[in-house]
């Protein structure tokens, strides 16, 4: 065992998941499904419950649970900001990630013309892509591509000068790959586009439960998200820089509210969802130190990434040396996520899948995870896409150590 994972408090974490306790065929369930959705802190599903329990309410009522919802709203847009080193006013909630990309799209797209451009990574979660994709069809527009290498699996950004042009109005990018963990350079991205008035629209949905994200630093006008991929329930998150916010208009109802945050969060919100989203920052905030909660969020992530990227050394460290195992992720001085995509020689993903799960009590999903375009690119959509095993601050060494012997037993089978 590394000395961080000895240091990590890896029992007190484990004991505020309660879905760590379900069993399978007898054994405990490893859950290494953390991409597709973490299991929720359970601080936010008693945040959930109490305020169901309380009686919910709409907004601007004269009565206590209104009051008190608005409160809870307020409350969960000072924990994203702290979050992303953003402002209140600059949080936007909804369905998810990407109903709330297609309503920036078509709210953006109204004041974009034939002729005009934008640019989206083959790297990317489709939800990042295709709802720029829409509005570039309806108005004409020409879609350029930010190639990615798929022998180096990263993002060929010494084409960025060629792809940006005169007539560019957004590139949309994601900070983190969630198909093979590749953390894209957003911030040497933006700063080409920003010299050219260009808007930077990025997707950290996969990169928000790893690792500390200054929304400022990395130069991002939208940065999307879901709180259900960082321990939460399933509330989308947009934080649209204010000055940018202040000029869109989405489409709305018209006695909706014309001012920031509210004129883009249409209908009734999710808030016994939005309740759940503070308690789970504050489970990251909880591992760290400081006075500020940005503070102790930056602080948490520094302990989490640090246990985290341990066992995926360790996972990839094995794996590589299966012959029967094929590894797609970028090279060692790439940063990444603690996320592993895979394929087995002589196996069907989906059955290979199955087998984990049957035999080791393993949960690990296949597909291409909406990141077809590489999928495509690599060749393996037809076949399946990838295997992909990802980590969280709730797993564990001996996990680990189950999936392994998993896949060398089966793999020998």
């Amino acid at each position: 065992m590394t000395k961080t994972a000895e240091l990590y408090p890896i029992a007190a974490v484990r004991e505020q998941f309660p879905a760590l306790r379900r069993t399978h065929h007898g054994k405990s369930v490893v859950y290494f499904d953390g991409p597709g959705g973490s299991q929720v802190v359970k601080s936010s599903m008693d945040a959930i419950y109490a305020y169901m329990t309380n009686g919910g309410a709409n907004l601007h009522g004269s009565f206590p649970s209104s009051r008190e919802t608005e409160q809870i709203i307020a409350d969960a847009k000072d924990a994203v900001a702290a979050l992303f080193g953003a402002m209140p006013e600059e949080v936007v909630f909804g369905a998810n990630m990407t109903t709330l990309t297609f309503a920036i799209a078509r709210a953006l797209g109204r004041n974009w013309k034939e002729g005009d451009e934008i640019v989206v990574s083959e790297l990317d979660h489709r939800a990042n892509v295709d709802p720029w994709l829409t509005i570039a069809a309806d108005r004409g527009m020409t879609v350029r591509w930010l190639p990615v290498d798929p022998d180096t699996l990263t993002l060929r950004l010494e084409e960025l000068d060629s792809v940006l042009t005169s007539k560019t109005r957004l590139i949309a990018v994601g900070l983190a790959s969630n198909a093979v963990g590749t953390i894209n350079d957003i911030a040497a991205i933006s700063k080409k586009a920003h010299a050219q008035d260009i808007l930077v629209a990025v997707d950290a949905v996969h990169a928000a439960p790893h690792f500390a994200i200054d929304r400022d630093t990395l130069g991002v006008d939208i940065l999307l998200c879901s709180a259900y991929k960082f321990f939460g329930p399933h509330v989308g998150i947009a934080v649209i820089r204010q000055e940018l916010f202040e000029q869109i208009q989405p489409y709305k109802l018209q006695p909706a509210p014309t001012y920031i945050p509210d004129k883009l969060e249409t209908g009734t919100q999710n808030h016994e969802g939005i309740a759940g989203i503070r308690p789970a920052i504050e489970f990251i905030a909880g591992l760290g130190k400081g006075q500020e909660l940005r503070e102790r969020i930056c602080t948490g992530y520094e302990v989490i990434e640090a246990y985290e990227n341990g066992l995926a050394d360790k996972l990839r460290s094995a794996l590589s040396e299966i012959d029967a195992v094929t590894l797609y992720q970028a090279a060692p001085d790439v940063p990444k996520t603690p996320t592993i995509a895979f394929r087995v020689a002589g196996w069907s993903t989906q059955e290979f899948c199955a087998r984990m799960c049957e035999d080791y009590s393993i949960f690990i999903a296949d597909g291409d995870f909406y990141a077809m375009t590489l999928a495509d690119k690599l060749g393996i959509n037809e076949s399946g896409g990838w295997i992909r095993a990802g980590l969280a601050p709730y797993n564990t060494e001996e996990e680990v150590e189950r999936f392994i012997r998993g896949i060398k037993e089966l793999t020998n089978e």
